[in-house]
């Protein structure tokens, strides 16, 4: 970042940190802050601005990632070129999303900003009829054939990382998610066991960056391990090939595979699943010596030590209404793991089953009706790792619902616009592209070792980002666009307080 730049941010945060001053509760000036001037709107002659003014920036990292000409010679959609590519189809669907898009119609919006199509090197973009014509050209083959070409543009972003980023356990996650639709002509939907017709894509995801690696849609009557096993083979041979050493897949319940433990087991691969709490389970836990089980602590417990260290808890109101109006209510009392050895009936070798114990009261207002023993089941072949360990990667696991969360309703990939099964599936994963870009945007962050701990503490922090926050903090920025002679000039006109970590990612591209 060069001196003037640098000099032109502070400024403007010290003006906003001004006015903000000013705004305090100690200055108050009689009248509310909001002002009643009537405005009076003109049409800019010669000046071209946009609000995506972050958005020429993500695009420099996609070119730099390779992802451009991967897609065209690797993806094979259309028959001739008139005038788009295979590359524009995607990236337009993606970049609509970056740029905060819901659905397939805002496309329009970035087709009639001049000042967007400049900051793209784009005459124009496809429409959102001829965006959603391209997701029903999509078949399942070419499909897989973008993910995975995706994936290889992944690994060279990876590879830009240092030797600590492979040095690191790769988690990989597995879990599925119901995408619910009120049409009545989408070819592929089903019912699902809630009682919603749609689609259960199935999400693979890396943990350590939240990257989606995999997305697969299938039928919304379908369980949510069906057609795992393969892509979680995938994943792994994915990590192997970025460098990862130690790799550990970890799903819930419907996920714990039995016919495929021994392979993975095998291959050298870690796992914690879930299992299914069956009758003989359950009674060989509860046949287990008071011995064998010791009391869990969860991570907080063992933070605060000392009384007077630990900050007093607001009041349950929830807990009051239900004590109040005579709710039937269950409450943890304490929490046991123990473990065994147990051999699944699919595999030929015994594995380590951990069992964590919930033991719990149910109450009905003051009243406690009577105790209650649960038990909550984990498989793993990882002999080395401490049991509540393992309680706790099964645990941790749940933080891809969050992961869920943003592709569902921040970046809007897990959605159904489209008529067919494979058209819905494309558009999934062509918006889940946005997200990626957001990963890669993060990733791409040079750190320097004089100021490696804030360097790291900011790219963890566009890590695990909301996708709403980092399109207002990065993407979303007021700009003007100038294209002068060869060069394309993006002036930013508004100020952010993430601009600082803006430009260093500039300055590393």
């Amino acid at each position: 970042m060069n001196q003037s730049i640098r000099y032109e941010l502070q400024k403007r945060k010290q003006n906003i940190e001004r006015r903000l001053k000013n705004a305090a509760p100690s200055n108050d000036r009689g009248c509310p802050v909001i002002g009643r001037q009537r405005p009076h709107y003109e049409v800019a002659r010669r000046t071209r601005a946009t609000l995506h003014g972050g958005i020429a920036a993500a695009h420099q990292v996609v070119v730099q990632s390779g992802l451009i000409e991967g897609i065209d010679a690797g993806l094979e959609v259309l028959k001739q070129h008139r005038p788009y590519h295979e590359s524009d189809h995607v990236l337009n669907i993606a970049y609509n999303a970056l740029c905060g898009g819901a659905t397939l119609d805002d496309i329009e919006h970035r087709r009639n900003d001049e000042a967007y199509l400049d900051a793209m090197g784009a005459a124009a973009i496809p429409d959102p009829t001829t965006a959603g014509d391209f997701c029903r050209r999509m078949t399942e083959t070419e499909i897989g054939r973008l993910m995975d070409i995706i994936n290889e543009a992944r690994l060279r972003v990876w590879q830009r990382q240092g030797p600590e980023f492979t040095a690191t356990t790769a988690r990989i996650d597995a879990d599925g998610s119901l995408v619910p639709t009120t049409g009545e002509c989408k070819q592929g939907m089903g019912l699902s066991y809630k009682g919603l017709w749609g689609y259960h894509p199935l999400l693979v995801s890396l943990a350590n960056t939240s990257e989606p690696l995999f997305i697969v849609n299938r039928s919304g009557n379908r369980p949510s391990s069906e057609g795992a096993a393969p892509y979680l083979d995938k994943a792994v041979a994915l990590c192997r090939k970025a460098g990862f050493s130690d790799i550990l897949l970890r799903g819930d319940t419907d996920f714990s595979q039995t016919e495929h433990l021994d392979g993975w087991t095998r291959a050298g691969v870690r796992f914690v699943f879930g299992y299914d709490a069956t009758p003989n389970l359950k009674q060989w836990a509860n046949c287990l010596p008071v011995a064998e089980y010791a009391e869990l602590q969860r991570r907080a417990k063992r933070a605060f030590v000392e009384p007077d260290q630990r900050r007093e808890r607001p009041r349950r109101v929830k807990e009051e209404i239900v004590r109040a109006n005579g709710y039937k209510n269950i409450r943890l009392r304490s929490e046991d793991v123990a473990e065994f050895e147990y051999r699944p009936t699919a595999c030929r070798q015994a594995y380590r089953m951990v069992v964590l114990r919930k033991n719990l009261s149910i109450e009905r207002g003051e009243e406690v009706l009577f105790d209650d023993v649960r038990y909550f089941f984990y498989t793993t072949n990882d002999w080395d790792l401490a049991a509540t360990q393992v309680v706790f990667e099964a645990n941790d696991r749940c933080n891809q619902e969050n992961l869920i969360e943003q592709l569902k309703n921040g970046v809007r990939a897990l959605h159904a616009p489209v008529n067919t099964l494979d058209a819905n599936w494309a558009y999934m994963v062509m918006v889940s592209l946005a997200w990626t870009i957001k990963a890669w945007m993060a990733l791409l962050l040079p750190v320097t070792p004089r100021w490696r701990n804030q360097h790291e503490t900011e790219r963890d922090a566009w890590l695990r980002m909301e996708y709403r926050t980092f399109l207002a903090a990065v993407i979303n920025v007021p700009a003007q666009v100038i294209r002068k002679g060869r060069r394309l000039v993006v002036r930013l006109l508004a100020w952010r307080p993430q601009l600082p970590v803006f430009f260093r990612l500039l300055d590393g591209l």
